[in-house]
């Protein structure tokens, strides 16, 4: 077992307008982070050339896992309810409460990012849209556009330079624009570069419509026709397409599982010890987040609440050829709840300068390359 001391960051500002961040109060507070991982997950990501980020919105962090000379590396960056990632290239956006800060890979080495060695990539936080609260969930790149999934108005969005957001698509159930909740659209696909498939928690036009029904009216939604091509889903998260075959989280039952498109069944390939929420498919190899639930309504009445207890919060690696978890990685403690998780293919460990890096490791400066004399 592995203890990390995060540094919690909590702000108070007379407003959450990204203008007044020049007259919050910082305070730094610190609690104890403890994980395990099976033997093999480092040697896992070292041998697939791979790191991960994961986000938690109940901690408050964007989380960097990879490997180095010494094995496993975690890094934990404040993000103010880290939600939905998305990565394309040299891009990563990252949403949280009121807007969506825009990450850049550096093409040179930055200063002030730690012992030199440590990372073999840096991501520089470099502007942010201002939303408001969307409740936006998960997030992709298609081209240079990025689509958000707006639950809080049950639409798809990109972000504006003149509006809160601008409205892409929505279920052909939402009758209108409200910030009501009223589906809890949660979950984005791509296929061939274009949104694909969404999830939501019921069919309902009626605001947080989706609550009572929430243990078996979920369902997963062809953007492109509008119809809903899987239902009885117990809070579904995280359509992804991988080599043409359609998978979703089961969220409710603890599953991840496979949609035949043709008729909408949906067959389990692995049952596992937590909600999941947040899925990365690299090749074979799937990598899902799980998450202990609360004592809330918004969890009860789901299957898994009666194995409360035994939930787990952390990763699962999936052979999605075998059906079976191959390797773990487990949060025992200061972490309970994950949102998304991305893979970053090539990076052994990434360097993270979030929008309140200052107060994590002090200045942090990227600079152009000098050419001559």
């Amino acid at each position: 077992m592995s203890v990390e001391l995060l540094n919690d960051t909590e702000r108070t500002t007379e407003n959450d307008h990204p203008a007044a961040q020049s007259i919050q109060v910082a305070q730094q507070s610190e609690r104890a982070v403890r994980f395990v991982a099976s033997s093999n997950f480092a040697p896992l990501l070292a041998s697939l050339k791979l790191s991960l980020l994961v986000s938690t919105y109940q901690a408050g962090k964007l989380v960097a896992v990879g490997t180095g000379d010494s094995g496993l590396g975690l890094a934990f960056h404040n993000f103010d309810r880290a939600m939905g990632l998305a990565l394309e290239e040299d891009r990563l956006a990252v949403g949280t409460t009121s807007q969506i800060w825009l990450l850049r890979r550096s093409p040179d080495p930055v200063q002030g990012m730690g012992p030199s060695g440590t990372y073999d990539c840096s991501f520089l936080t470099r502007s942010c849209w201002y939303t408001s609260n969307i409740q936006a969930h998960e997030m992709v790149w298609c081209g240079d556009e990025l689509w958000v999934v707006n639950t809080l108005f049950s639409c798809l969005c990109s972000p504006d330079e003149h509006y809160s957001f601008e409205p892409r698509w929505r279920p052909k159930f939402i009758s209108s624009l409200a910030p009501e909740d009223r589906c809890h659209l949660n979950g984005l696909a791509v296929e061939d570069g274009r949104p694909k498939y969404v999830t939501a928690m019921a069919e309902s036009d009626t605001a947080a419509g989706w609550r009572p029904t929430k243990a078996t009216s979920g369902c997963l939604i062809d953007i492109d026709s509008g119809e809903t091509i899987a239902r009885g889903l117990a809070m579904p998260h995280s359509p992804r397409v991988n080599a043409g075959r359609l998978f979703v989280l089961d969220s409710g039952r603890g599953q991840l599982v496979h949609v035949d498109r043709s008729n909408g069944h949906c067959e389990s390939v692995v049952q596992l010890p937590g909600y999941t929420r947040g899925l990365a498919v690299h090749g074979n190899t799937a990598f899902v987040a799980l998450s202990k639930i609360r004592e809330t309504s918004t969890f009860g009445g789901v299957p898994i609440a009666e194995q409360r207890d035994q939930l787990k919060c952390g990763l699962a690696v999936i052979d999605l050829a075998a059906g079976r978890t191959v390797a773990t990685f487990e949060f025992q403690s200061g972490v309970d709840e994950l949102f998304d998780v991305q893979v970053l293919p090539g990076i052994r460990f990434p360097a993270i300068s979030g929008p309140y890096a200052h107060l994590e490791m002090g200045a942090v400066w990227a600079l152009r390359a000098e050419h001559g004399s």
